[in-house]
């Protein structure tokens, strides 16, 4: 789990990847969203991580951080991609979201995704459980993405980890749904 103790494997993750997608430092999701600066961003994370106002997965490979998972209570995800479309047919919120996923570069394509969602619903389940959403990607029926990173996931994970759709909220965009004891 993302926590103080874990802040520096983290960071050197972060900075290895050159900030993840130009600097979010996986802030973009929180309630407060993005500063404007990589730097800021950074510092915000941290303040998140000390204020223990984040709930995040670190997947390693011995003892390097390699990939996470980003989840949380809706107050602490409170970000998410279309919004509007989402509270459309909104018919009551979920206990948890998962905001996103991250595999560094040289381990995509090595199931560091589904280890990190894997252990996101275990520490649900731990948590005492509840519907938790995810708003991953479709890929099925869709043209190959050069290059594309899916910082939501893949439709196609979550469904192999029990989640079903729930409702589109983008052309290319799932609310997916799952139970967890």
């Amino acid at each position: 789990m993302l926590a103080p103790d874990t802040w520096d494997d983290f960071a050197a993750l972060v900075e290895a990847n050159n900030g993840v997608w130009g600097g979010c430092w996986c802030i973009g999701f929180h309630p407060d969203g993005f500063t404007g600066s990589p730097a800021g961003n950074r510092d915000a994370k941290r303040a998140h991580v000390d204020a223990g106002t984040v709930h995040q997965v670190l997947v390693y490979a011995g003892d390097e951080a390699v990939g996470w998972c980003q989840f949380g209570p809706p107050t602490e995800v409170a970000r998410i991609k279309n919004p509007k479309a989402y509270e459309k047919d909104l018919d009551r919120l979920p206990d948890w979201r998962i905001g996103c996923i991250f595999a560094g570069k040289g381990h995509r394509g090595q199931g560091v995704a589904r280890a990190a969602v894997q252990g996101v619903l275990e520490q649900i389940a731990e948590a005492g459980g509840g519907l938790v959403e995810a708003y991953p990607e479709q890929v099925e029926g869709r043209k190959p993405q050069r290059g594309a990173y899916f910082h939501t996931g893949p439709e196609t994970l979550f469904a192999d980890l029990g989640f079903e759709r729930d409702r589109q909220i983008a052309k290319w965009r799932w609310v997916m749904r799952r139970q967890v004891p």
